[in-house]
């Protein structure tokens, strides 16, 4: 790697943090992130970062809210020390479901924790798979988008299955499938959901043929997993043979990990964008992949202000 590029991580990813590094041929950067008796977070940089290309790996995963203040300390320390550029690399974005009003007075929250992290002295954002791609536009900084679709295709194609339908758990994700599924040749479907409440939703039907075939779901993450067993419900009673789900974020809160483990699910494919190693443990359906070397490659490029736009596929 060239010479001027440093890299930093809080406490919410630090394997993912030293894969990456592992990826670029250098280390993490030496920095006590840590809180205060009365649990103030307490963050010193304690390394040179003068006139550097500094990069901070923090998904704002659980606890969202300590994760997202440790991020916003250590951009600001990294500013105070006189670094050049500072990238958050936010491998998961939290509170991005709360993108838009959906009833009376309500915050629209992805757009404040968006002007927190500007304000916090970030100068570039690198992400994957926003929960809304319009996020983007959240940022009066440039934000570097993306998708973890590659590596879970090579791992895909790998499996060899044939016979392969990509269903898409709701509406919302139809975009993300139709791309998925034309890049592995494959056929289309979509699940007709009405969701009631927050994290409760109700399957009304199947929209595609799924009889006989390989069916994969696919989502940009797995919270409680109650829409993709109920999926896994609907399409197994449509007649689907084999049952997998791919996501790229495996925030697996609540029930989920009961909920997997009692479904049809064959398996359950993600990525590393969120520390996984207690959940895969009760989990044996759960296949981990990482992202590490497209974040490297990413980051590479970045640095050396060449093109990532092979990257957005």
């Amino acid at each position: 790697m060239p010479e001027g590029i440093k890299l930093f991580t809080g406490n919410s990813n630090r394997a993912l943090a030293a894969e990456v590094a592992g990826c670029l041929a250098i280390h993490v950067g030496d920095a006590t992130v840590g809180t205060f008796s009365d649990g103030e977070i307490m963050v010193r940089i304690n390394e040179n970062v003068r006139g550097t290309d500094t990069f901070v790996i923090q998904p704002t995963c659980a606890p969202v809210n300590h994760n997202l203040m440790e991020l916003l300390l250590m951009i600001d320390a990294l500013k105070r020390a006189s670094a050049r550029r500072i990238t958050a690399v936010i491998t998961y974005y939290g509170y991005a479901r709360q993108d838009r009003k959906v009833q009376p007075r309500v915050p629209i929250s992805a757009k404040l924790v968006a002007d927190l992290i500007t304000a916090s002295g970030a100068n570039r954002i690198l992400t994957i798979d926003l929960h809304a791609a319009q996020i983007q536009g959240f940022f009066d900084i440039p934000v570097d988008h993306l998708y973890a679709a590659p590596v879970l295709l090579e791992y895909i194609n790998g499996r060899h299955l044939e016979d392969i339908v990509v269903v898409s758990p709701d509406a919302g994700g139809v975009e993300r499938a139709r791309a998925f599924a034309k890049r592995l040749q494959a056929s289309l479907a979509i699940i007709d959901k009405r969701r009631e409440a927050a994290n409760i939703s109700e399957v009304m039907n199947v929209i595609g043929d799924v009889k006989g075939k390989n069916a994969l779901l696919l989502d940009d993450m797995i919270d409680t997993a109650g829409t993709i067993t109920q999926a896994v419900s609907a399409i197994r009673e449509k007649g689907a043979r084999r049952i997998f789900a791919a996501c790229t974020h495996a925030v697996l809160s609540g029930p989920a990990i009961e909920r997997l483990n009692s479904s049809e699910l064959d398996e359950v494919i993600v990525t590393n964008t969120i520390p996984l190693d207690s959940k895969k443990q009760q989990c044996e359906k759960l296949t981990v992949l990482s992202v590490a070397p497209l974040l490297g490659e990413a980051i590479k490029r970045i640095h050396e202000e060449s093109s990532i736009s092979s990257l957005f596929v």
